[in-house]
């Protein structure tokens, strides 16, 4: 089989439940796969040998720069790239529409959004409003960029205009449930600084895309920041989760779905909430203030994190 010209980036910490699917739906068939690992002491790196030699190593400070470290300095000599997840894989649909449609399509498509599936204690979350995601995650070369966000970056595009592909990619971490509570308690203090970041501007981060008209991620950032965010702290997350569970059926995912939709669209955003709240509480509304606080009770240094 002949390879696409497609360079595959995977960024990983300590990712040795979840890296050899990753690999496995995507090894035989891409031009190259780039590990950058932040410097697990699992077996992440032994795991990424038996697919790889093109492994590098390079300090986590958050995700947009991670990524746009591996762009700017990784030898990517392929007409495409590709952002994968270490969680992620391809399904076996989207392997094929890929090696069938990768290389005709038309030159202004310079982006491809395909739909993230995910599952939750082995299973798919169909329900809730949840599915289809739609993720601009290939571009040509030199095309996209990770934009820079403390906490839900995407990649966007610098010129042309995207394509949709009709194939998913499967989101199933395999990590324990103390593992995704506690990944979800770091991001909900990432958040609750970005909030802040919208008021205060303590980051030289993107600014925010929101339009209620555009892609899903645009249309999803007017409705957090003009709608969501506008509502009153700690009623806006039971009114979320009455929507996805209720409104938007994710009843109909089981016991798993109670699970997933209460922790992921009320516990989390719950926690959002109480962290701009004791911020709020404590440190007032003062921008030095709040700057200080975060400092010492969260150990981030806004100074630096940009």
């Amino acid at each position: 089989m002949n390879k696409l010209s497609l360079s595959v980036i995977i960024l990983t910490h300590q990712e040795e439940k979840n890296l050899q699917d990753c690999l496995e739906s995507i090894q035989g068939w891409v031009e190259n796969i780039f590990i950058v690992d932040a410097y697990s002491t699992d077996k992440t790196l032994e795991i990424a040998r038996r697919y790889t030699d093109k492994i590098h190593q390079h300090p986590w400070e958050n995700y947009a720069k991670q990524f746009n470290w591996a762009l700017e300095n990784l030898p990517l000599n392929t007409e495409w790239v590709m952002r994968l997840d270490a969680d992620e894989r391809l399904t076996a649909g989207l392997k094929d529409e890929l090696i069938s449609s990768l290389n005709n399509l038309a030159p202004e498509i310079s982006g491809l959004y395909v739909k993230r599936r995910v599952y939750f204690l082995g299973k798919w979350m169909r329900h809730g409003g949840y599915y289809p995601a739609w993720l601009l995650r290939l571009w040509r070369k030199d095309k996209g960029y990770c934009e820079k966000r403390y906490m839900d970056e995407h990649i966007k595009l610098r010129e042309g205009r995207p394509g949709f592909l009709r194939n998913d990619i499967i989101d199933e971490n395999r990590k324990n449930l103390y593992f995704w509570i506690d990944k979800h308690n770091r991001y909900a203090t990432r958040e609750a600084i970005d909030i802040l970041n919208s008021e205060y501007h303590f980051l030289p981060f993107d600014t925010l895309e929101e339009k209620l008209q555009g892609t899903q991620e645009a249309r999803k950032r007017w409705l957090k920041t003009k709608i969501y965010l506008k509502s009153p702290l700690f009623i806006r997350a039971f009114l979320y989760f009455i929507y996805r569970y209720f409104i938007k059926l994710g009843f109909l995912d089981g016991p798993q779905g109670l699970t997933w939709h209460f922790l992921q669209g009320f516990w989390y955003r719950f926690l959002v909430d109480a962290k701009l709240y004791e911020i709020y509480t404590k440190a007032g509304k003062d921008k030095a203030a709040v700057r200080e606080f975060i400092r010492e009770e969260y150990g981030v240094n806004l100074d630096e994190a940009g």
